[in-house]
């Protein structure tokens, strides 16, 4: 056969006809309604202290599809370092490979590193590193189902500062926090996945309602000043409430401990 005029076997020659691709707009739209809970309702917590026994401290945290576990080693003296007057708090993210949509791989990723920081930033300002001279703590989180980054840091945070107390690590105070997003003109507390993606930005307030300090703010997305200053008050309120619950855990756990001694 001879060969086709203008035809380069060199390249990739796309096809003869094409067509436009036609998009339903009735079904990009997402519903502005939340179905489950009201705007102003988070996820129930279950929180369970001291899992691992090898770890100093640890614990176990589910928000319904959000479930992850946290350890803490330490504190010990810091090898091949230079001395330092202050502790070194490390935190360490990773997850399973069938915890989200698509498979993970068990390579660190920029994801893994940026809930690292995130949960980092939350608990150092709670943390007494003064006391703890050319020292680490070492704190793991192995998150086992995600349903959004965001209730990832928050879990996480809540989680390891848990684990923290746990291990009789000295600290200003318990740290919780909690998301926002911003759907339409409406504040919906403690986002999934789905929602966190159809929001025009989201939040995630970390403090210690015990002595009534902010340690993280963590703004994604678009948010004017007012709804941020919004989501920040309504944010704030639920972190008392799960201080309430963190508090109880720990005290179930130390009475669980006494009777079992």
């Amino acid at each position: 056969m001879a060969a086709l005029s203008g035809f380069d076997r060199r390249r990739i020659n796309g096809p003869e006809e094409s067509f436009p691709p036609i998009f339903d707009i009735k079904a990009q739209l997402k519903p502005r309604q939340r179905l489950g809970r009201k705007t102003t309702d988070i996820r129930p917590i279950f929180l369970q202290p001291g899992l691992i026994s090898q770890a100093n401290g640890s614990a176990y945290i589910e928000t319904e599809r959000t479930k992850l576990a946290c350890a803490v080693y330490g504190p010990r003296q810091s090898k091949n370092t230079s001395y330092s007057e202050k502790g070194r708090l490390n935190v360490e993210v990773k997850f399973t490979p069938f915890s989200c949509t698509m498979r993970k791989t068990p390579i660190r990723d920029a994801e893994d590193r940026s809930l690292a920081v995130a949960i980092h930033q939350a608990l150092l300002s709670s943390i007494r590193l003064e006391l703890l001279p050319k020292s680490a703590i070492d704190i793991f989180i192995m998150i086992i189902e995600a349903d959004g980054i965001e209730g990832c840091v928050a879990s996480g945070a809540i989680a390891a500062s848990t684990a923290l107390a746990v291990a009789g690590i000295e600290m200003l105070g318990l740290v919780t926090s909690c998301s926002a997003c911003i759907v339409g003109n409406e504040i919906w507390l403690d986002p999934t996945e789905e929602e966190a993606q159809n929001s025009e930005g989201t939040l995630v307030l970390s403090c210690m309602p015990a002595i009534g300090s902010i340690t993280s703010i963590w703004q994604n997305g678009k948010m004017g000043t007012e709804q941020a200053l919004s989501c920040l008050g309504s944010c704030e309120d639920r972190c008392i409430e799960i201080h309430s619950v963190v508090a109880q855990a720990l005290l179930e756990h130390t009475q669980n401990d006494k009777a079992e001694t």
